[in-house]
């Protein structure tokens, strides 16, 4: 069966940006992807998927997507189907984002069956790696090499799609630390601690310098730990 890898990245978000796609072809290998000047995460995220359908051998009926967008997967599997039905419009009656490249993944999910594998992003699944590589390089404006051609001349073992579930667990936990709202950060800059009410405050101390410590506080309590842990 074809496995497909797929990422999307836009620095600022939006901003420029680029997608990439690897695909294993059986016993070939398949690298696509483009940059664009200015697009977002979820758009390159969804090119990417398209791209890849666009790519794959005619008469091909089943396929594997590895993706790390919750925003593909979900839409593709559940969100599409209710805005068919409010006439590509949400829940909240805007326009759906990005519909002319939904209606271009529609019309290649009634030729081919996906099943979908939504993955960790940067846990080590080696083909969604390179996907990622391609897609921030052509974001940067980088000259990217794109492979076509046997799967034995191909340097990537995409075949393996195992990843740390460590990692996967220690990201999970980061980003959902990273939406708490904080009680203070604490900034250490030559030898001299401070605590700021906000991110602002403390990256306005840290910025640019050397040797510097920062780290965000959720409680009065971890607050209290990281200036002893500064100290």
């Amino acid at each position: 069966m074809i496995k497909i890898f797929t990422d999307g990245a836009a620095k600022g978000n939006p901003g420029p940006g680029g997608y990439g796609a690897v695909l294993l072809l059986g016993d070939s290998v398949l690298e696509v992807g483009e940059g664009k000047k200015l697009t977002t995460n979820n758009e390159m995220e969804l090119r990417a998927v398209v791209e890849a359908l666009k790519s794959i051998p005619m008469g091909e009926k089943e396929v594997e997507i590895y993706t790390d967008s919750k925003y593909v997967v979900e839409g593709a599997t559940g969100w599409i189907f209710g805005w068919m039905e409010n006439g590509w419009k949400t829940k909240a009656k805007e326009d759906v984002s990005h519909k002319e490249i939904w209606q271009e993944l529609i019309d290649l999910l009634k030729t081919v069956k996906v099943n979908w594998h939504k993955v960790p992003g940067h846990v080590g699944i080696v083909g969604n790696e390179r996907a990622d590589t391609i897609a921030s390089d052509l974001g940067e404006g980088k000259k990217v090499f794109l492979y076509n051609g046997p799967r034995d001349g191909y340097e990537y073992e995409i075949e393996n799609t195992e990843y740390d579930e460590q990692k996967a667990v220690e990201r999970s936990e980061a980003r959902k630390r990273q939406a708490l709202k904080a009680y203070s950060y604490i900034s250490k800059v030559d030898g001299v601690i401070e605590t700021h009410k906000t991110w602002t405050e403390c990256e306005a101390r840290v910025k640019g310098k050397s040797g510097v410590r920062y780290k965000k506080a959720i409680s009065a309590e971890e607050e209290r730990e990281i200036i002893e842990d500064f100290s």
